[in-house]
């Protein structure tokens, strides 16, 4: 290759770092994963030297992604590093050879840190309080997102015990691998695009505008460096007892090491066990323990030389794909599956994996018949990596989304930049069985009994075609139904009764209104005060509602604007399905247009009972204390919001003062 060659090669491989880092930093949203990348990072970096062609703004001198435009950006005053990777154990060793020559006949020793993937912040505290929470951004420079890290519930407003004046805190944001998992699924439900792993769920969720919506998302906080004053005198495995001390959550899977031998053996054992941690880890970060050692071992220029990471490989498996079929959802969206021949993988067999959707294939060029790699996703979704016979001869055509439903025959339409195409036909079999789960489901009407399997043998032996159609259900036809009895079907009917209870923003709720979920169907029940006001509300009158954005109103006016809809929401008015919100439900106006935080805990009433108590008379409650925030609900052990309330001079009420307030 000759300089002309490199110069172009090395054009490629920038383009492609920068379009990767751009989707993995920024969008949230890989299109490749770290093997990939740090595989390409390797490939330029070593042209780039051999060449003589390192340019300043070459993604191999660069740490991670620019600070955005939405957020105001902030200076480290100490840079916040990446760290360099290694994938085998003879790079470990190089690491230790590396240090032992700088440090030469100095007595070191290693701290061991499960590596957990998420994304990186910085916190600062100032006379014990959260004053600043940011991004790493590019190492140098990162997005302030205080509002949002206030709502992460691991992270302190207010240090405990002793503390320095002034503390920097390096840590990481994550989610776990349960709440990831029922946060994807109540989102598929609501209609929502789902999330590709925990850590694009956590860094999109951080980068948001609202810090109401990141509330609701399941965030964690791991802590594992601090800087202050003299830190230098501390050893790394010391500073988690004093983070710890501080009450800021650390990770327990971490050891003390007296040699790389006992590292390398450590590391073996996390590798055999990480199927086992409630996060997603991909390897574990390896330290020199002595701070003071730092300054002596120095940093390349995106690097530190006293802590490396070591990568676990990725538990992948080859596979052929048989077909590529067409998953239905309950709002209509179509899903390509890969329709695998089953294979061993991190413990189970998969036989199936998402394609997400038709983009996604085409950029990956995933065809039926070809041998492709396989991986879980957050190690739990099974995903295509890549194919491994992109250049075979014979291979099977590209794929192509067809014109209409797979299970209907329907046209399928595409909205402006959206990803899915979506099936027009309300009536679709498999959205029928969905729609009508989602209705029974437990936050919505709660029918028990009236599960997949029931829904499934109702609809196939044409007793139902929709959730209306439930009250038309007689016990003797559901009795006669596989693994159903007569005790059985007595309790379906029961059930089914028991809905009619269900408050009028349940009933909203279970209608499947694509991006109604239970908060919206609440607010729009209290706003609008009944289904035909509802039904009958523009777009304008919609977004009104502090709540409703334009997104939610389109929605509900196209959902409304189907004769369909219509049928379905009169035919349970009149089996007698609550429409309207009923006066037990607004017990009174005393606290109309008063917005409430609760903090600690109350004396007689749950959190719970407490918000639908301010509710129902007419008061609003939020998660997060303001100056927009009215009163203060305080209880014992109160914490950072009562502090805040205090210094906003909001008043704080008791429990006892609040029932005097709604004239109780």
């Amino acid at each position: 290759m000759d300089r002309q060659q490199a110069e172009a090669k090395i054009k490629e491989l920038k383009d492609k770092a920068v379009r990767a880092n751009i989707a993995y930093y920024e969008d949230a949203n890989p299109i490749m994963s770290d093997r990939e990348f740090d595989r390409l990072l390797e490939e330029l970096l070593e042209l780039e030297l051999k060449f003589n062609l390192q340019a300043p703004d070459s993604p191999t001198v660069r740490i991670g992604g620019n600070p955005t435009k939405n957020f105001k950006n902030v200076e480290h005053p100490v840079p916040m590093l990446s760290l360099s990777n290694t994938y085998n154990k003879d790079e470990l060793f190089d690491f230790d050879k590396r240090v032992q020559n700088i440090l030469g006949h100095e007595n070191y020793t290693y701290h061991v840190e499960l590596k957990y993937d998420g994304m990186a912040m910085r916190l600062r505290y100032e006379n014990g309080k959260l004053i600043l929470g940011a991004t790493r951004g590019n190492g140098t420079k990162g997005d302030d997102i205080t509002s949002n890290v206030r709502t992460i519930r691991d992270i302190p407003l207010s240090l405990k015990n002793d503390f320095p004046d002034v503390i920097e805190i390096r840590g990481e944001a994550y989610m776990e691998l349960d709440a990831f998992a029922k946060m994807n699924e109540d989102r598929e439900n609501r209609g929502e695009f789902v999330f590709a792993n925990p850590r694009n769920a956590t860094a999109g969720t951080l980068k948001l505008q609202d810090p109401g919506i990141v509330a609701t998302r399941p965030i964690r906080f791991f802590a594992y460096d601090v800087l202050f004053e003299d830190n230098r005198e501390v050893h790394q495995s010391e500073k988690f007892d004093l983070l710890k001390k501080w009450g800021l959550p650390v990770c327990d899977v971490r050891k003390h090491c007296t040699s790389i031998d006992e590292v390398s053996t450590l590391i073996d054992s996390w590798a055999d066990k990480r199927s086992t941690y409630p996060y997603e880890t991909d390897g574990a970060v390896v330290k020199v323990n002595e701070d003071k050692y730092r300054d002596v071992l120095g940093q390349t220029a995106k690097a530190p030389r006293w802590a490396i990471a070591y990568k676990f490989e990725s538990e992948q498996a080859i596979t052929t794909i048989r077909e590529i079929t067409l998953q239905v959802g309950r709002l209509g969206t179509i899903t390509p599956v890969a329709e695998l021949e089953p294979v061993q993988l991190a413990g189970t067999t998969v036989k199936r994996a998402s394609l997400h959707n038709e983009d996604e294939i085409l950029r990956k060029d995933i065809r039926v018949g070809d041998t492709v790699v396989i991986e879980k996703a957050g190690e739990i979704i099974p995903q295509v990596i890549k194919v491994l016979n992109p250049d075979a001869e014979n291979r099977a055509e590209p794929f192509k989304m067809p014109e209409c439903c797979p299970a209907c025959g329907s046209g399928l339409t595409r909205t402006e930049g959206e990803a899915a195409y979506r099936c027009t036909n309300p009536s679709c079999p498999p959205q029928v069985r969905i729609k009508i789960e989602y209705f029974a489901s437990r936050d919505a009407m709660d029918i028990d009994g009236l599960g997949e399997a029931v829904v499934d043998q109702l609809v196939s032996n044409g007793l139902i075609q929709n959730y209306a159609d439930l009250y038309t259900l007689e016990a003797a036809q559901i009795s006669g139904l596989e693994r159903m009895g007569d005790k059985s079907a007595d309790n379906l009917i029961q059930a089914l009764e028991n809905a009619k209870n269900q408050p009028f923003d349940r009933v909203l709720y279970s209608l499947g209104i694509r991006f109604v979920g239970s908060k919206v169907a609440k607010d729009l029940a209290k706003a609008f005060k009944s289904m035909e006001a509802i039904a009958q509300a523009t777009e304008d009158d919609l977004t009104a509602v502090d709540s409703i954005g334009p997104r939610i109103a389109e929605s509900v006016v196209a959902f409304f604007k189907e004769p369909q809809n219509h049928a379905l929401v009169n035919r349970l008015k009149e089996f007698g399905l609550k429409m309207e919100l009923e006066e037990t439900e607004q017990a009174g106006n005393n606290l109309d247009g008063l917005t409430f935080v609760i903090t600690g805990t109350l004396p007689t009433l749950k959190r719970k009972e407490a918000s639908g108590l301010i509710e129902q008379y007419g008061g609003k409650v939020t998660g997060s204390v303001s100056k927009n925030t009215n009163y203060l609900l305080a209880g014992e052990e109160a914490g950072s919001k009562l502090d805040k309330a205090k210094k906003l001079e909001i008043p704080v009420l008791s429990e006892k003062e609040l029932f005097k307030l709604i004239g109780k």
